[in-house]
């Protein structure tokens, strides 16, 4: 089968056909495959029928890149994006959107989606994400009978028994596409500081021998050799790798300074381009700048990235400004850098293959603890190397550190996805308001049993299970929250309303701002107020003391002090580290400035202003007087003031 200029795989026409069928499909294959052919395919056979078809993405870089690729294949008058602090064109018929405004959308029964036909959900394997999956399955759950979908993912184990779950809670069939093999053969491969690239057998020889004492240990007590081995480095992958010809390659790290350290240090020692090439890179970059904000130009960043992109060397993570990821996007795309060090965002959705994939190590810190990566994201990470059409094979290189390597686990972790998709369903609050809000209590006791979690414990009976422990778990908390002033029955009061419009910590933002907590600040205050609730702290964060006092602030942190839900909630020390950006912001919208007043990168601090945005949005959507939809008005446009120019 022909579509457009792709003669499309026998996996593809069958995903295809099913849709044609008007069949929900669920699309398990590797990374490169071509599964997103299949979504374009139902982009572009819709919009010529005047239907509406959703794309949704788990992060908003992804979504960015899809809006702006979506934007040159249909035309800016067909596409828009919502990501709660961005709306273009919500009335197009192709809407990009993050998998969060999605939920948002179905579960308040919002208009837009009456003329919808498909949703796409792009890496729906992030329903198993401890922290955000159960917004994955709510979008499922809550998503209207007449509109079909579409899960694109690499390998999932239990693809049968999720196709099955849907099929069951939304009354029409979900058809199976596998496709097991990938384009291009991949190879787990390793580097060992003595065995240069290897395998793990040859690893596993070498431990072997590490465990034999050498002549000159036996006066030290016989101490193990494996005691002295030193950890390998990247410059010394890296310039096997240069010599063997296995350039382009994506260096993975999972620590954005890591990646900047790593391409200073790179650069210091080589330069992988030929004069004409550092010549179309030079040129390149300065035409993509001439159209930028004077401010981005100026950034250590911009400064930094265009001498390491002059050696065919890149860096890529979250706390860039989407000009420059892009600038290093369409470089590595033109095959122009050679190495990218790049944290794990690189490898969600976007399609930048490299001949060779590198791990600087099989684990990562979750924000809880250090753990060795599972399947799933290892196969997610290695499925970009191997180019189709060019390379034979590709290849996945992790450093080894023998003192520490955990033999078995690797073994499994490399050799095959066998991590299945898990239900991380909860009840959260604005889950609980709005079912309450929208749900009869009959319709609720289905809701409740229509969760994956649900479906896994008890499969096709799940409807006839005498059983629901998430209705009892759900009446407990709506009795706490009738307590509460919230619900009256099965009726929400007027701050139950207000609160079912939230989507981020529901109860303490309405006790803000449906009370009366709220009047007593000025704007700027109120901007603190935000700020100091939504941003997410991290260790290593530093924040420069103001170097004048800052009127408002001491009356400000004393009311948070006094507030009993606030004070549990929130350090009040997040005032004084915040409270100076926010000021400044508000005098000069100068983000250089900004910058020398922490060590939080621009795009760390763009993604806050964003959330606030995006919380003001909802607080101004809930709000039941103009005064704060008048105050949501001014915090919005305090933040917007200089924002969308060093953003885009």
């Amino acid at each position: 089968m022909q579509y457009k200029s792709f003669t499309l795989d026998a996996f593809q026409e069958e995903a295809v056909q099913a849709i044609e069928s008007n069949h929900s499909v669920l699309v398990s294959a590797p990374t490169g495959s071509g599964k997103t052919l299949i979504a374009d395919y139902i982009i572009d056979r819709d919009i010529k029928q005047g239907k509406c078809v959703i794309y949704t993405g788990p992060i908003k870089a992804l979504s960015n890149q899809k809006y702006r690729d979506f934007c040159r294949e249909y035309g800016h008058e067909n596409v828009g994006i919502l990501t709660g602090d961005v709306v273009i064109n919500p009335n197009g018929t192709i809407l990009v959107m993050t998998t969060e405004v999605y939920r948002n959308m179905v579960l308040v029964n919002d208009p837009l989606i009456e003329n919808v036909s498909y949703v796409i959900f792009d890496e729906v394997h992030f329903i198993s994400d401890p922290d955000r999956g159960y917004i994955w399955e709510e979008s499922i759950i809550f998503s209207p009978k007449h509109i079909r979908m579409v899960f694109l993912s690499a390998t999932i184990p239990n693809a049968d028994q999720f196709a099955k779950w849907v099929e069951l809670i939304k009354g029409h069939q979900v058809i199976i596409v596998r496709h097991e093999t990938r384009p291009v053969p991949l190879a787990s491969l390793f580097f060992d500081v003595d065995r240069g690239i290897t395998t793990l057998p040859e690893i596993r020889k070498q431990m072997d021998l590490d465990r034999i004492p050498h002549y000159d240990q036996f006066k030290k007590k016989h101490r193990n050799k494996g005691a002295f081995i030193r950890a390998p480095s990247h410059l010394e992958l890296i310039e096997d790798l240069k010599t063997d010809n296995l350039v382009p390659t994506i260096y993975f790290t999972f620590s954005r300074a890591s990646t900047v350290e790593k391409a200073k240090h790179l650069a210091e020692k080589h330069d992988f381009l030929s004069p004409d090439e550092r010549h179309r890179v030079v040129s390149f970059v300065q035409d993509q700048l001439d159209s930028a904000d004077e401010q981005i130009k100026r950034f250590e960043s911009t400064q930094f990235l265009r001498r390491v992109l002059g050696k065919g060397i890149g860096v890529h993570h979250a706390g860039l400004l989407p000009k420059l990821k892009d600038i290093v996007e369409q470089l590595f795309g033109m095959g122009l850098i050679k190495v990218l060090y790049a944290t794990e965002t690189f490898a969600v959705g976007i399609n930048m293959p490299a001949k060779v994939v590198c791990f600087d190590s099989l684990e990562k810190y979750d924000g809880r603890n250090f753990r060795y990566l599972n399947s799933k994201e290892y196969f997610q990470l290695a499925g970009r190397a191997g180019r189709r059409g060019i390379d034979k094979e590709g290849k996945a290189i992790a450093m080894v550190n023998r003192r520490f390597f955990d033999l078995k686990r690797v073994h499994d972790i490399t050799t095959r996805d066998i991590e299945p998709l898990k239900s991380q369903f909860r009840l959260s609050v604005n889950t609980i308001l709005n079912m309450v809000h929208r749900h009869q209590p009959g319709q609720i006791d289905v809701i409740l049993r229509s969760s994956f979690e649900f479906y896994q414990k008890y499969g096709p009976r799940a409807f006839h299970e005498k059983r629901n422990p998430y209705k009892e778990s759900f009446e407990r908390k709506r009795k706490q929250l009738e307590k509460m002033g919230y619900v009256q029955g099965y009726t929400l009061t007027e701050k139950g309303k207000f609160a079912a419009e939230i989507f981020f910590e529901e109860l303490l933002i309405t006790e803000i701002f449906f009370e009366q907590f709220w009047k007593q600040f000025d704007d700027v205050q109120t901007l603190v107020l935000l700020a100091i609730l939504l941003y997410e702290p991290k260790r290593s964060d530093k924040f420069e003391a103001s170097r004048e006092p800052l009127h408002g602030l001491k009356p400000l942190r004393q009311a948070v002090s006094d507030h009993p839900l606030f004070k549990k909630k929130i350090h009040l020390d997040r005032i004084d580290k915040l409270a100076p950006l926010i000021f400044e912001w508000y005098k000069t919208a100068n983000l250089p400035q900004l910058l020398e007043m922490t060590n939080l990168l621009e795009g760390d601090i763009i993604r806050l202003f964003r959330q606030i945005i995006d919380m003001s949005t909802q607080i101004k959507q809930a709000a039941q007087t103009h005064e704060l939809k008048d105050r949501m008005e001014n915090v919005i446009g305090i933040l917007n003031r200089g924002l969308i120019e060093v953003e885009f």
